[in-house]
């Protein structure tokens, strides 16, 4: 899988400021969204997602041997929790992605999640998945707080991807479905997952990580067969966002971005990412020239001699776990520092674990509601460019 899309926690060591000071913590056991959604939203480290190396005949083996259940179990997670369907008219279903079609042939009731954030989507729709893909911020079974109560007494296994997914530990969950919408997963992975299951990879018209929460919402509600119910919450979530718009026109036309230091650089989310396209749904516009400067990259690196390109009306960083203390020694960087977005206080730090720097990376119908209570206000006393007005970063 390629490096993931957030980043690490940020550590800016003790000492004299400079380019050397900026720097951040070898990838952690927290996503890619601190840093970038892998680790730059943080940035995962680019090592090989999947654990390939038990041979394909183990895994067919185990494929078969769990094959034969005959799945009647009903005290696990995802069996029977996604309720009536409304659509099941649809199946089977043909969903395109990535690498192909895959054919839904009716509701699933065991899925396994390798996107680094699509549970939420099922958990909304009613369905806890058997098995989740652990991105950040060690919370009990891999579920964020915003979503914890829709667990219900589902006990999903957590997967550790911290040194590539564990192909054999998805086929014992004996799944009738594995999902990867956020996800980059390659096609020899792919290949190796739709051994186990039938398998929707990411789409293929979006960067890797970077399929919207609208999408990624939309999809899930096909295959679970609850489409008008998708609608109604993507719906709900877009009048937030259109709430913010009519109740800050100063948003309008603003340039705003997100980004977070990496490793002796600056990771800045591109328009294609779910972060940039946060900003853009409350009506910032990035700075010119960084569509040519993504290209197909989610996050694509500035040197700290291109942080001229950040002075921006609104600069949101995701940091450390002392999101002020991280942002203090960042603006103590001279060529950072001089420039008047931080004069003028407009920019805004957030913890890359809290729960605000959490729902900044994850970008789900789950998350974005907390996103936007949080951030909102953050926003507009950093747009006003007014010194005096204080932006509270995230604790």
């Amino acid at each position: 899988m390629a490096a993931s899309p957030v980043a690490p926690p940020v550590t800016l060591p003790p000492g004299p400021a400079g380019p050397a000071a900026m720097a951040v913590v070898a990838d952690p056991p927290s996503p890619p969204g601190g840093a970038a959604p892998g680790t730059r939203p943080r940035r995962r480290p680019r090592a090989s997602w999947m654990r390939l190396g038990a041979g394909l005949a183990a895994l067919a083996m185990l494929v078969g041997a769990c094959g034969s259940d005959d799945g009647s179990d009903s005290d696990e997670a995802g069996d029977g929790a996604a309720g009536s369907a409304n659509g099941g008219d649809e199946f089977p279903l043909e969903i395109e992605h990535k690498f192909g079609t895959t054919t839904v042939e009716g509701v699933p009731e065991r899925v396994v999640t390798v996107g680094l954030t699509d549970q939420d989507a099922f958990l909304a729709l009613g369905l806890a998945p058997v098995g989740i893909t652990d991105w950040f911020g060690d919370h009990p079974h891999a579920v964020w707080p915003w979503a914890q109560d829709l667990l219900g007494d589902a006990e999903p296994e957590v997967l550790n991807a911290d040194e590539g997914v564990d192909a054999e530990a998805i086929a014992a969950l004996r799944p009738d479905l594995i999902v990867g919408l956020y996800a980059g997963i390659t096609e020899d992975e792919y290949d190796l997952l739709a051994q186990i299951a039938p398998t929707v990879a990411q789409p293929g018209e979006y960067v890797d990580w970077g399929i919207p929460w609208q999408e990624q919402t939309r999809l899930v509600g096909q295959i679970l067969g609850r489409a008008d119910d998708a609608e109604v919450l993507v719906q709900e979530v877009e009048d937030q966002f259109a709430r913010v718009r009519a109740d800050h026109p100063e948003f309008e036309g603003a340039t705003g971005v997100m980004a977070t230091p990496y490793q002796g650089t600056i990771s800045v989310y591109a328009p294609e990412d779910v972060r940039g396209r946060f900003m853009a749904a409350l009506g910032f516009v990035p700075f010119d020239g960084m569509d040519e400067l993504a290209g197909d990259d989610f996050a694509p690196e500035l040197s700290l001699e291109q942080t001229e390109l950040l002075d921006v009306d609104a600069l949101v960083w995701i940091m450390g776990d002392d999101a002020e203390a991280d942002l203090a020694e960042l603006q103590a960087e001279p060529l950072y520092g001089g420039l008047p977005v931080v004069a003028e206080g407009r920019d805004v730090a957030v913890a890359n674990e809290g729960p605000l720097g959490g729902a900044t990376s994850f970008q789900t119908v789950l998350s974005i509601p907390v996103l936007i209570e949080g951030m909102v206000p953050r926003l507009a006393a950093a747009v006003d460019g007014d010194p005096a007005t204080v932006v509270e970063p995230e604790a």
